[in-house]
């Protein structure tokens, strides 16, 4: 091989090795950083609660990883989650019991993110317009049930969802394992999945292949509805409260991971493998952050300078 055979493997063994341990290496870095920085950081209580938090938020992004495979964006996953919670809220709080108003928050969730979804295909409106519309709407929406304010004495068999335990794993963190796990086999497994992938890959193709590119549009933005739902009803049974500036922030959380993890806006590329780890990257730079009595201000900052190196680094490795 000459010399520039040489090289040009050189480059794809760089970027081969960049695309699948890149964001592995980077988070074993951080966490060691941080270990050095503060003693707190690997305490079993501090760990315990990054992986509570990343629960959450992780939740979110499964959702948001089918949105941005199909090359599209999801900015309503916060205020659809506010706008659920304090409605299952009201519901258990005016004595509906536990299950019914579970499903109802749910199913509000999924009919909120398939609204979203046939507003694109059908009203060919681009999702992050339609989407900023339902953020919009469904905040002003919890404002105005709650008038304002928040909605407290939920159930105690409630309550254990956010807050109990199953042995010495949190409840969050179980929960968010049996939505990763069939998320992922149906994304990696099965026909569904590949017609996600295929729609962000090229739609044009995928419609001319009998795919039915609307239908499938419509499931990923109702599986993201559902999901922040859940989100939602996660932490409010944490915090046995709901109010309805719940969920600020979560979007950009979800859509972070999701990038960081790898997963490109131009869709068709990305995994939920990466996702999980962009999560727990960027909760853990959050904790971090904190443990380091990092202004609260520069928080945001910091994860947004984070992103843009991330998508300047996976630009530098497909080069």
């Amino acid at each position: 091989m000459n010399a520039t055979g040489v090289a040009r493997s050189r480059r794809l063994d760089t970027r081969a090795f960049l695309q699948r341990f890149g964001l592995l290496v980077s988070f074993g870095v951080l966490c060691s950083a941080l270990s050095l920085l503060s003693g707190r950081f690997l305490q079993a209580s501090n760990l315990i609660n990054i992986l509570r938090q990343a629960s959450i938020s992780g939740i979110i992004a499964v959702g948001m990883t089918y949105v941005i495979l199909t090359a599209g964006i999801d900015l309503s996953v916060g205020s659809v989650l506010a706008l659920t919670a304090v409605i299952t809220a009201d519901l258990m709080h005016k004595g509906v019991a536990v299950s019914p108003a579970v499903l109802v928050g749910l199913g509000l969730g999924a009919l909120l993110g398939a609204i979203n979804g046939w507003i694109i295909t059908r009203g060919r409106i681009p999702a992050f317009i339609t989407t900023l519309g339902m953020s919009t709407v469904a905040r002003g929406l919890a404002l105005s049930y709650t008038q304002g304010k928040p909605i407290t004495e939920l159930p105690k068999s409630f309550d254990f969802f956010g807050a109990g335990t199953l042995g010495p794993v949190p409840m969050p963190i179980i929960i968010a394992a049996l939505v990763f796990i069939p998320a992922y086999v149906l994304l990696m497994r099965t026909r569904v999945g590949q017609h996600v992938y295929a729609l962000g890959s090229n739609p044009v193709a995928a419609r001319l292949a009998g795919i039915n590119v609307n239908r499938h549009i419509v499931f990923v933005y109702a599986l993201s509805g559902l999901l922040s739902a859940l989100a939602g009803l996660l932490l409010i049974a944490r915090l046995d409260s709901a109010q309805p500036i719940l969920g600020q922030g979560y979007d950009f959380d979800a859509i972070a991971a999701v990038v960081v993890g790898g997963t490109m806006f131009t869709g068709g590329e990305g995994g939920l493998a990466q996702t999980l780890l962009g999560a727990l990257f960027i909760v853990v730079l959050g904790n971090g952050l904190n443990l380091l009595n990092v202004s609260p201000l520069w928080e945001q900052v910091v994860k947004g300078c984070v992103i843009a190196l991330a998508l300047l680094l996976y630009k530098a490795a497909e080069r």
